[in-house]
C-alpha cells in the first residue's frame, strides 16, 4: 500500500503527521495511577522518569541538571554553551533576558540574534568543561554532557577525563556518514566503539538515517532536529519532518535493527516540539522510550533562561536558525514534574499526567504503553 500523494505531476510525497494530529484511544481496562511505573533504563543507568533535560542554556545549568537528576530524570549540560565560555555566567544570562522584547519588530529580533552571536563567540575553555561536570558529579547524580558533531573531536577527551557517564552528540541533523572535501569528518562508528561510556546521538527524523546511526553502536537515537519551539530550521532551510511520523519511523528502525543485530536494543528519544504533558504522552505512545525536553523545562522557576528559551541554532555565526522565545514560568521544577498542578494546559505535573494517561489506557509500564491504540484526526489541532 502506498501512502504517497501527488503534489504535482513531477513530485509525490508521503503524508506525515504532527503530534497534534494524533490522539490516544482509551481501552476496556483502566488502572490506579499509583500502580503505574514510569521507570526507564539505558545501559547501566536507571531513572525514575523518562525525562532528559535538553542541553540548552535556557534549560540546563549545572544546578538544574543536578535538580532534575535528584527528581529522577537526566540533565544534559551543553558543553559548548555559556557555562563553558564564562566563569561567571549570571551577568550574561541577565543580559539575554533583558534584551529588547518586541517580537514583532524585525530590527529588534535582528538585534537579539546579533547579541547572541556575540555572546557565544567567546572561546570554550576546557577547564570550565571539567569544572562544570565535576560540580554535577559531586552531587551524586548521573553526569551527561553534550557536544555537536563539529566540536566532538576537539573536546571529547576533556569530557571523558572529567568523568561523564553518558555522552550526547546532538545537532540539527546528525548522520552516520558525513561527506566533506574540506576536513576529516567524525567517524561515528569508530568513535563510539572506542569509548567506554554509552553515547546518545541525533537528531534523525527518518527510518534510514536512524538505522545507520543505530549501526554505529549508539545506545540511543534522538528523534527530531533539536530546538523545538525555538528552531526556525523549517523557515530557514525548508527542512522539517512532523514529529509523530518521525518517531514512528525511527521506532520501526529500532525494531528492524533489533532483528538485524540479534537482540541489541537502541533507545528512541523524542527531541523537540514536546511542550506539554500531552505531547510527552503521545511521543511515548508512538514508540519513544524517553523524551528530551526543552520548552517544558524552560518554564521552571529555576531554569537559567528566566522565562526565555533559546538554542544553539540561534547563535550560529553564519547561519542562525533559531529565535529567543518567551515561555514564561509555571512554578518550581518539582511542581512542574510531579505537581500539584495549578494549570489545565499540560504545563505542569508532567509525570502525573503521564501516569494518568497510562492508567486510563490500562498500561503499567512504559514499554507496554507503546502498544496503545492511536487514531489520526486532522481536526484535533491543539485541543
Amino acid at each position: 500500500m502506498s501512502y504517497e500523494i501527488e503534489i504535482g505531476r513531477a513530485k509525490r510525497g508521503r503524508r506525515a503527521f504532527s503530534l497534534d494530529d494524533i490522539a490516544i484511544v482509551p481501552s476496556r481496562r483502566t488502572r490506579d495511577p499509583e500502580d503505574v511505573s514510569t521507570k526507564w533504563q539505558i545501559d547501566a543507568f536507571t531513572f525514575d522518569t523518562p525525562v532528559i533535560g535538553a542541553p540548552m542554556d535556557s534549560v540546563m545549568s549545572p544546578a538544574t541538571a543536578i535538580a532534575l537528576g535528584q527528581l529522577g530524570g537526566l540533565g544534559v549540560l551543553n558543553l559548548e554553551g555559556l557555562w563553558t565560555r564564562y566563569e561567571d555566567v549570571q551577568p550574561v544570562l541577565d543580559e539575554i533576558a533583558n534584551l529588547e522584547v518586541d517580537l514583532i519588530d524585525a530590527a529588534a529580533k535582528t538585534n537579539v540574534t546579533r547579541k547572541l552571536q556575540d555572546l557565544y563567540s567567546a572561546p570554550i575553555q576546557p577547564e570550565l568543561i571539567r569544572q562544570r561536570l565535576k560540580e554535577i558529579r559531586d552531587s551524586g547524580v548521573v553526569v551527561a554532557g553534550s557536544l555537536t558533531p563539529q566540536r566532538t573531536q576537539e573536546h571529547y577527551k576533556t569530557v571523558l577525563a572529567a568523568g561523564v557517564d553518558i555522552f550526547v552528540i546532538r545537532g540539527t541533523t546528525v548522520s552516520a556518514e558525513h561527506v566533506s572535501k574540506n576536513q576529516e569528518p567524525l567517524n561515528l562508528k569508530q568513535f563510539i566503539y572506542e569509548l567506554d561510556v554509552p553515547v546518545i546521538v541525533g537528531g534523525a527524523s527518518g527510518y534510514t538515517p536512524a538505522l545507520h546511526l543505530m549501526r554505529t553502536g549508539a545506545a540511543g537515537v534522538l528523534v527530531g532536529f533539536g530546538g523545538g519551539a525555538t528552531s526556525t530550521t523549517r523557515r530557514a532551510l525548508g527542512i522539517n519532518v512532523p514529529t509523530a511520523t518521525a518517531i514512528s519511523d525511527v521506532a520501526a528502525a529500532r525494531r528492524d535493527y533489533l532483528d538485524e543485530s540479534g537482540g541489541r536494543y537502541v533507545h528512541v528519544i523524542a527531541d523537540g516540539g514536546l511542550g506539554t504533558s500531552g505531547d510527552i504522552v503521545k511521543a511515548l505512545a508512538l514508540g519513544a522510550d524517553a523524551v528530551m525536553l526543552g520548552t517544558a523545562l524552560a518554564r521552571a522557576d529555576e531554569a537559567p533562561g528566566q522565562g526565555w528559551h533559546w538554542g544553539m541554532e540561534a547563535s550560529h555565526e553564519s547561519v542562525p536558525r533559531g529565535d529567543r522565545v518567551r515561555v514564561g514560568r509555571v512554578g518550581p521544577m518539582s511542581e512542574l514534574m510531579f505537581g500539584p498542578s495549578h494549570h489545565s494546559n499540560g504545563a505542569s505535573n508532567l509525570m502525573g499526567m503521564l501516569r494518568r494517561s497510562m492508567a486510563t489506557t490500562g498500561y503499567s509500564e512504559l514499554k507496554e504503553f507503546q502498544r496503545v491504540d492511536v487514531l489520526v484526526n486532522d481536526s484535533i489541532g491543539g485541543r
